[in-house]
This record gives C-alpha cells, structure tokens and sequence, in this order.
C-alpha cells in the first residue's frame, strides 16, 4: 500500500513523502526468472517507487525444499496484500496439484479477471473489428475445487456406493476403473464472482455483461449459476445482462467477438474461454491476468512455464508485463499504468524488438530475445 505521512519543516512547510509501495514478486520456475526480471525492469521504468520482497516458488524450490511453495511466499503476500507472480509449472496427472489454485484458494483470491484486447501490430484474422474483452472467472468453486476421488480406493467406492443409492442417474461403470471429481457451485459463490463482473463492468465503463453457463444439462449447478446471474443482474440495470451456454459462447466468439464485453463464468469453463479469447487477440503472449480476493490480489501471466525454452531468453514477457499494468491500477498508479500499456502497445505496432512468436515468420533470425523486448518497453517510458 501506499504510505503518505506529514512533516514539517525548518521554514514550516508541511511536506508529503511517498513510501513505496510493498509488492510481492514471485519468480515461478521454468522461464518465469527470466520473464519477472523483465516484467520488475519495465514497472520499476515507469518511476513509480516499490518495494519488491522477491521470493521463490516451484518444481525448482521443490527440489531444494521438498516443498513448492513455502510458507514464506503466503506470508509475503499476506503482508504486502499484492504480488507480481511468474509463470509456475504444474505437473499434468501427476505429482502436486497447481501452486497457481493452491494460492488463490490459501488467499481467497476468488476472482479470475484476463482482459484480452487486440493491439495493432499483432498477427490475428480479428483486425477490422478490434477485440476488446474481459474474461472473469470464479477461482474457488466448481471442478476446480480439487475434490476428487481416485479410482478403487475405498474412498472411491463408498462414494460410488452413495451416488448410485442416492441419485436417479446412475454410474454405469466399476468403481475400480472410475474416477469422480465432485463440482460444486453455490449460492454465496456464484453471487460473488457475478457481482464483482457488474461491479467491475460498471466501474470500467463497459456496457454488458454475459453469464456462461452449461445449465441445460447441469440444472442444479450450472442452473444454480444462472438463476443467481439473473438475480443479480436485476440490480444493475443500466448494464444490460445476457445468457450463453458455454459450447455456443465458443462458436459466438469465434464468428462475432465484437457483441460481447464482459463475460462471468464458472472456473473451468472461465479457464477454457479465456484461452480462446487470448486465441482472438494473438495469443497467450498478450494475454494478462489477476486473481482478486478481500485480502489482496496475485497477477499473473495466462500462460504457462514453457520449461525447455528456461534460461534461453526467447519467451515474450509482454503478458506478464501487461499483468504489471493491470497492477498499477490495482494499485491506483493509473498514469504509469496507462505509460506501460502504451509503450507496450507502440513496440508491439513497430515490430522491431518482438519475440519470435509475434513474427510472421517464427524463424525470423531478427526476433528480439525477452530482454530486448524489455528495453525496448523501458525506452519508449523514458520518452
């Protein structure tokens, strides 16, 4: 937070200092160093005065540590209330479940906010109606949760039991070759996350606001979801509200992004669309994000580690960057947000210091390494 205090001088003016503000910066593993480095260069360029408490988290500590996530990050975030956080790797099948969930689950951190916005400059078929949409997801409920059950173990086959005793629809399997995982969606929950989208909606003056949902089928999750959405959206009336089932939202974006503003979605549905809607405006390498809670906020690159390109120095930090800006407006530095946000998007129009991924060509010998792309950031914020 910022810390304004008075004094008063020898020729008794009273005089305002500025601390600076305390930020958490999370390395993450993989390319995530190299990427935070570049992000903490660009957002210290923009001359506002941080603090940054660094701190490691990862398949890296958990090879020193035994533990991914030591309890120094969560007290680090829990103090400065605000954390720059790297791309992290989670193991697919195996091994730990997500530090990324972990962390939004510890901190309460129940809101998934991705803007995708098109930039001139990035290669899309989206450029004669410019993309410009923001993607919030619940982070605490649905099949996120982490409740689940592995396939024959006792636990498996007791709940398998119950389901089948209790429900009108049955599991059709064996207990020893089926996994359950069990979504859950509330009333608190699902209030939550769609008033914080109108909230942010009308604080960010955007005009619409639609509720995806699958409630066709999952009537007393989804439908749950839904009912509340339209409750909800009664309050605020001068956003309009709309509905769309999940599957149908995919194709809508990809005919017709430009009818949609704001979407609010469950959490695995919100992590799908926010990929193809990063998908609409370039790509991952653009795409920025912040996890919100009452206690503090974590913000975070879309993507993830791409641990075979680690220490090469050729990943586009532009999403983390971005996620920086969005920082800076968490943190009310709205001018230097606004600085960062147009010097990232005049390097991206003169395509001269981007990373291979924002080539034509991908094997362009000219492609600027992940450093390169933050000096060149840094120079145009000292114009």
């Amino acid at each position: 937070m910022v810390v304004p205090f008075l004094f008063t001088s020898r020729l008794n003016h009273v005089v305002e200092i500025t601390m600076a503000l305390e930020v958490t910066l999370i390395t993450g593993d993989g390319v995530g160093p190299d990427l935070a480095e570049a992000a903490r260069k660009c957002i210290d360029a923009t001359g506002v005065p941080i603090n940054w408490d660094v701190q490691e988290a990862g398949v890296d500590v958990m090879e020193r540590t035994g533990n991914p996530l030591p309890g120094a990050v969560l007290e680090s975030v829990r103090r400065t209330k605000c954390a720059l956080k790297a791309p992290i790797t989670t193991p697919i099948g195996t091994g730990f479940r997500s530090i990324n969930v972990h962390l939004r689950h510890e901190l309460g951190l129940f809101a998934c906010v991705r803007p995708c916005k098109y930039y001139r400059g990035v290669r899309t078929f989206y450029t004669e109606k410019p993309v410009d949409l923001v993607v919030i997801r619940e982070n605490s409920e649905d099949l996120y949760a982490g409740i689940e059950f592995e396939k024959g173990t006792e636990e498996e086959k007791e709940l398998f039991e119950v389901i089948n005793r209790l429900s009108e629809k049955k599991i059709r399997t064996k207990p020893e070759e089926t996994g359950i995982s069990i979504k859950p969606i509330s009333v608190s929950g699902s209030e939550r996350i769609i008033r914080f989208a109108f909230e942010y909606a009308r604080a960010h003056n955007r005009y619409k606001v639609t509720a995806v949902h699958k409630a066709n089928i999952m009537k007393h999750t989804d439908g749950l979801f839904l009912e509340i959405a339209k409750k909800v959206a009664a309050d605020y009336p001068k956003i309009e509200f709309d509905n769309r089932i999940v599957d149908n939202m995919c194709m809508q974006l990809v005919q017709k992004p430009e009818l949609y503003d704001v979407m609010v979605l469950p959490n695995l549905y919100g992590d799908i669309i926010s990929d193809l809607a990063a998908g609409l405006v370039g790509g991952l390498g653009v795409a920025p994000g912040a996890n919100i809670g009452p206690g503090g906020a974590v913000f975070e690159a879309t993507h993830g580690s791409a641990p075979s390109y680690k220490g090469l120095n050729r990943v586009n930090p532009m999403a983390l960057i971005l996620s920086g800006m969005l920082m800076l407006r968490h943190l009310n530095e709205n001018d230097a947000a606004d600085r960062l946000e147009v010097a990232v998007a005049d390097v991206i129009a003169e395509g001269k210091f981007v990373t291979y991924d924002m080539k034509a060509d991908r094997n362009d010998r000219s492609a600027a390494g992940t450093s390169d792309v933050a000096d060149a950031i840094c120079r145009k914020l000292q114009k």
